[in-house]
């Protein structure tokens, strides 16, 4: 009785396979992209494929400036830290709710518009939790960390009553006399 059990299990086993595989093969992911494919270009959707504007977009991409949410702005040529343009601040003022740090760092950033170089305080904003958008992190120029003044991979806050880091700006103290 166990031996004819076997065998028509074994059967079973063998037509279930056989299904499958042909099931498989006649409706598999690739066939029916196959499908799907012949539908849409042999259908009216034909007319609306899209064509190549990506050089276009690209050669006026190159003459775009950058704006001051993006780290190649000029003024964030030694910038550490979060853009305050992204986290509700403007370039030279912190969010609401957050207060400039007493201390700073100042880099030297040449504006390409007028060739001038321009002397740029670097101040923290302090008292909320990290904003976390717009990160840049450019160390032109920068020192080892012993020389305080021009490291800009120092918490600034740590001088001010909340020393939780927020974000940075970036204004223009004045013109540099090394060109």
């Amino acid at each position: 009785m166990l031996s004819l059990f076997n065998r028509l299990m074994s059967k079973i086993d063998g037509a279930t396979e056989i299904v499958v595989r042909r099931s498989a093969q006649l409706h598999g992911r690739r066939s029916a992209l196959a499908h799907i494919g012949k539908v849409i270009v042999g259908g009216a959707v034909l007319p609306m494929l899209p064509f190549d504007r990506s050089e276009g977009l690209r050669a006026h991409a190159a003459d775009a400036e950058p704006t001051d949410q993006a780290c190649e702005y000029w003024r964030y040529c030694a910038l550490d830290g979060f853009l305050c343009t992204c986290c509700g601040g403007s370039i030279s003022s912190c969010p609401p709710g957050a207060s400039v740090s007493k201390v700073t760092w100042v880099g030297t950033c040449q504006n390409p518009k007028d060739n001038k170089s321009y002397l740029i305080s670097y101040n923290d904003c302090c008292g909320k939790t990290s904003c976390g958008r717009c990160l840049c992190n450019f160390n032109l120029r920068e020192r080892p960390g012993y020389r305080m003044g021009v490291h800009n991979d120092i918490n600034w806050c740590m001088a001010e009553k909340h020393g939780m880091y927020h974000c940075t700006v970036a204004a223009v103290v004045g013109i540099s006399d090394a060109g």
